[in-house]
């Protein structure tokens, strides 16, 4: 079982984009201690991280747990970060010979599991009840090296680009759950809400891999194009519909197979169900702050025979084959890369809903 050798040296600080309190400003900080490995973990080099919307709901203290009430058992001071590519520098004690330093990794949202639970089990260790997180237990990837748990890492083939493959490990983990969720056929419908988005524009590609015929729905010009690049059969600009349920009837011959809902924001959800046909699947993925609810009648999802889903990020197996079709070129995550300092402009442009597709940090230095 290797480690590193006695002779080789780390940097005893690191800089880190810390929040001091939930809602307050990103400080980046010069100071911070590099974490030592301990038994069973690794030391990993951080290249490059995606910046995710969840990581801004927690940074503003408005990200909803499961009782729709803001989650504030966080890490303080916190240091968010889940979508990130690093490189192994270091080994702990214990670890299995499978691990290889100069080895790539992704940090995910999951960062501990108990691996005994009947969700751990069954390969749904994503709702592991003794889990821990990038997002609210332990310091994410907004930092220059981070320790892993080497019993659950994901590691990552030697030939992936290590900078767009950060946004896979949870929005492209995400959408791709939600697409397998569809239980779409060959031919199939799939309306994508938010389909320009850091998750919908990999939503559309998931779903076109599944053999769906996708509509894009999202606002501007410039996403119709780019959304219809992607390959997706139709799209509709909601702030341009007077008749936004009667067009995706019409568009889809009597409704969608599925809806994939990505945004964030309540109001999307309000008429996703109206737009499926009968035995349809409303997939939710985009988690608004604060108390959203579905607008539909029970009457509806009876008669109908309506599914409704929820996908809670996905499993590591799920999240390797994600990242398996980036690697073979059949999904192309649209990125844009920005220095790590750039952090709380991208919390802004998050806020407007001015990013198209996925901002991903460059935090290594060299």
């Amino acid at each position: 079982m290797a480690e590193s050798g006695p002779s080789e040296k780390f940097p005893e600080t690191q800089t880190v984009a810390l929040v001091r309190e939930l809602g307050g400003e990103v400080e980046f900080n010069t100071d911070y201690p590099v974490p030592k490995p301990g038994r069973n973990e690794v030391l990993a080099k951080i290249l490059y991280t995606g910046v995710c919307q969840s990581d801004l709901h927690t940074k503003s203290g408005t990200a909803a747990g499961p009782d729709g009430n803001p989650i504030t058992k966080i890490k303080l001071p916190h240091v968010g970060g889940h979508e990130g590519v690093g490189r192994i520098i270091q080994l702990g004690p214990g670890c299995s010979d499978d691990v290889k330093i100069g080895g790539l990794v992704g940090i995910r949202f999951a960062s501990r599991i108990c691996r005994r639970c009947e969700h751990c089990l069954a390969g749904k260790e994503q709702y592991c009840k003794k889990s821990t997180n990038h997002l609210h237990h332990e310091d994410g990837s907004f930092q220059e090296y981070i320790a892993l748990d080497a019993d659950y890492l994901t590691i990552l083939p030697d030939d992936i680009d290590p900078v767009v493959i950060g946004p896979v490990l949870c929005a492209g983990l995400t959408a791709y759950k939600a697409i397998l969720n569809c239980q779409l056929k060959l031919g199939d419908w799939l309306v994508v809400v938010g389909a320009g988005g850091g998750l919908g524009h990999l939503a559309v590609q998931y779903g076109r891999a599944q053999g769906a015929l996708v509509l894009g729905i999202d606002k501007g010009l410039g996403k119709r194009d780019y959304i219809m690049s992607l390959g997706a059969s139709d799209f509709i600009d909601f702030t341009a519909s007077s008749d936004l349920i009667g067009d995706v009837m019409r568009i889809t011959d009597g409704g969608a197979h599925a809806v994939v809902v990505t945004s964030g924001n309540a109001k999307a959800f309000a008429q996703a169900a109206d737009m499926l046909r009968i035995n349809g699947t409303l997939s939710c993925v985009g988690i608004p702050p604060g108390k959203a609810f579905i607008e539909t009648p029970v009457s509806s999802i009876v008669i109908k025979g309506l599914r409704i889903t929820g996908n809670l990020v996905g499993s590591l197996k799920e999240c390797l084959e994600a990242v398996e079709l980036v690697r073979r070129g059949v999904v192309k995550p649209k990125i844009e890369v920005r220095p790590f300092r750039d952090l709380p402009v991208v919390y802004e442009e998050l806020e407007k809903g001015r990013i198209t597709g996925r901002v991903v940090l460059k935090i290594a230095k060299d």
